[in-house]
């Protein structure tokens, strides 16, 4: 469903709304306190905000990729780390939305869209994080279904969501050909997680392990068939790391926000900050990475509603630049609030520690280029 532009800017008053009045005023505790954001998650949920993506059919909102990116900045740029919680949701949900049945749609979908369960994306593993054909977890085939062995790393909303993505090698001769994709849920046999990551940043959403051990699966918890996994992953990254940049965008403009805030209050040698040319150039340089960030992750998530064979490549430059611009622009802000800005007394520092998770995570920046270049290439060669 694509939107208009008077849609666009009423689901961003919603969302700007709901982080500033229900989110913003927890943000520091929970990352001081590294808990879980419930207060932040239960008022997405209530605005519907939580998992914008999941179509009408199954009780969503429907929203396209561009809503779904001004909704993950507007509550970014409060809290990284409770926009990072319901972006999960997403990852839970595109490989459904991309190969499940109407069935697994109906009975996976419907509760993540009602705010009754989370839902979390299981990739990773100790030894395989950018390399994802060389991952180790086994799924065996029996009579009943499949039978799950192995270790997945680094996964958002471990041990709190009800239901997982999970991706496991089913043909260990068909290398990425032969890689599988599942649906793991947090009560079934065998399946448990380790303790919480001890994180720089996003320290309230919940990163563990999950381990399977010999973890029984009906054969209706295969999503697509056999050997469709890998392309099931990628699929949703190119949708998801959209997401991502505007996470970052969001960063980067919730820092510029507090610094802005900051030079027109703070008074040094007799004159107010703001009024010194060095500091007007360094937010001069601030907004325009922000304003350039957020319109690459635009264009980005045009190209996905659109379809177009590129939009893999899009999101690629869209998460690349706006992360390293939400790195540089946290670091900016914190230089812009001196002392202040190195405690915790402002979130600048928190934003900045925050800021620096998106330069990895769903493909670093160095596979960002990779596949930006791959995607530049190929289309020279035709």
């Amino acid at each position: 469903m694509s939107t208009t532009t008077e849609e666009v800017d009423e689901i961003r008053a919603l969302a700007r709304s709901v982080a500033a009045g229900r989110i913003a005023q927890y943000a520091a505790e929970v990352d001081e306190a590294g808990r879980f954001p419930s207060e932040g998650y239960r008022a997405l949920v209530e605005a519907q905000l939580h998992a914008v993506v999941i179509p009408e059919a199954y009780g969503g909102v429907g929203a396209d990729a561009l809503t779904g990116a001004v909704v993950a900045e507007e509550i970014a740029r409060v809290c990284a780390t409770t926009q990072q919680v319901s972006g999960a949701n997403e990852l839970f949900a595109w490989p459904l939305l991309l190969a499940a049945t109407e069935e697994q749609k109906q009975r996976w979908l419907i509760p993540i869209a009602a705010g009754e369960a989370l839902g979390a994306f299981a990739l990773s593993e100790p030894e395989a994080g950018s390399d994802v054909a060389a991952m180790t977890t086994r799924a065996v085939a029996t009579e009943d279904g499949w039978r799950l062995r192995g270790t997945k790393r680094w996964i958002t909303n471990g041990g709190v969501a009800n239901c997982y993505v999970l991706f496991a090698v089913t043909d260990p001769d068909a290398g990425s050909r032969g890689i599988s994709a599942f649906v793991v849920a947090k009560d079934d046999a065998g399946l448990s997680f380790g303790a919480p990551e001890r994180k720089m940043g996003l320290k309230g959403s919940p990163t563990t392990e999950v381990y399977l051990d010999d973890v029984p699966l009906p054969a209706d918890r295969l999503i697509g068939r056999p050997g469709e996994g890998l392309s099931i992953a990628l699929g949703t990254l190119d949708r998801t790391r959209t997401g991502v940049a505007a996470q970052a965008v969001g960063i980067a403009q919730g820092a510029l926000d507090v610094a802005v805030g900051y030079v027109s209050e703070r008074r040094q040698f007799g004159r107010v900050l703001a009024e010194f040319q060095g500091l007007q150039f360094m937010l001069a340089d601030m907004a325009v990475a922000v304003r350039a960030a957020r319109l690459l992750t635009h264009a980005a998530a045009v190209e996905i509603e659109a379809g177009s064979p590129t939009m893999g490549a899009a999101g690629a430059a869209a998460k690349l630049f706006a992360s390293d611009t939400a790195m540089k622009v946290t670091t900016d802000a914190v230089q812009l609030l001196g002392g202040s800005g190195y405690v915790k007394d402002f979130p600048v520092e928190r934003m900045m520690r925050d800021a620096k998770i998106t330069q990895i995570y769903e493909g670093t920046n160095q596979i960002q280029r990779i596949v930006i270049a791959r995607d530049l290439l190929s289309r020279a060669a035709r």
